[in-house]
């Protein structure tokens, strides 16, 4: 039997996932940034802030943002790191990468920007010192590959962050339920003229590993001292772990 893999609530080969994704992202890359806002009223913010101050990373840290699209957690790494230090921007979508490019641009940053898959990473062993994903780990297809490649790129005390939707705090859950498979895709489709990408962003959330097991998955790849922080109880979480 052939491999299979998520694409939401569908199962599908491993590429045809990475060809749908990428479809998705090239289908919403223009609103991206503002649907972020009205689908969170503005608390992704937050939550990429918070991430960044638990990183630790100091000013002259080198920064790798793993499927950073549009640049977030790239820009405010850069502040964190200051002029001595360094963040690399990735994404495997050349359109989601362009506007984040731009808009740093346009904010007068220059930062390395690298069109690149999360499970094949185009650096070397042991060279940043803290290696993030926001949002991007329930897209890739093979997770665990990209998080041994998020390891094998960190060196020695370095620091992993994971940032991505999670489970719910039960009492909550059919609201939310509600909320992402009513909600989201109208708003998809009144703001970004697609329904179906926003269908898929509800679904690939359901289908992504809890707390616990994506602890576990953090685990195997190698990582150490692995916590997580729920954030909007429990719609968002932060994994943290370190490299030894």
């Amino acid at each position: 039997m052939s491999e299979k893999t998520h694409f939401g609530f569908e199962q599908v080969p491993p590429d045809e996932k990475t060809r749908r994704v990428r479809g998705v992202f090239e289908s919403v890359a223009g609103k991206y940034d503002l649907m972020n806002d009205l689908m969170s009223a503005g608390l992704h913010r937050a939550w990429k802030r918070f991430a960044v101050e638990t990183s630790g990373v100091r000013q002259g840290a080198r920064v790798l943002d793993v499927a950073g699209g549009t640049g977030d957690l790239t820009r405010l790494f850069a502040d964190h790191v200051g002029e001595r230090g360094s963040v690399v921007l990735t994404d495997i979508n050349g359109a989601m990468l362009a506007g984040g490019r731009d808009r740093l641009l346009d904010e007068g940053r220059i930062v390395p920007v690298v069109q690149c898959n999360a499970e094949m990473l185009p650096f070397p062993d042991r060279h940043f010192d803290c290696v993030c994903v926001g949002f991007g780990l329930r897209n890739v297809t093979r997770k665990e590959v990209a998080l041994a490649e998020m390891r094998r790129v960190l060196r020695p005390g370095g620091v992993a962050l994971v940032l991505e939707f999670s489970q719910v705090w039960g009492p909550l859950r059919a609201a939310y339920d509600w909320y992402s498979f009513n909600v989201l895709p109208r708003l998809g489709k009144v703001v970004a003229n697609d329904e179906a990408s926003y269908r898929y962003l509800a679904e690939s959330i359901r289908m992504h590993p809890d707390q616990e097991a994506l602890k576990t998955l953090m685990q195997t790849a190698g990582f150490n001292r692995i916590d997580f922080f729920n954030l909007a109880a429990g719609v968002v979480a932060l994994h943290r772990g370190y490299a030894l």
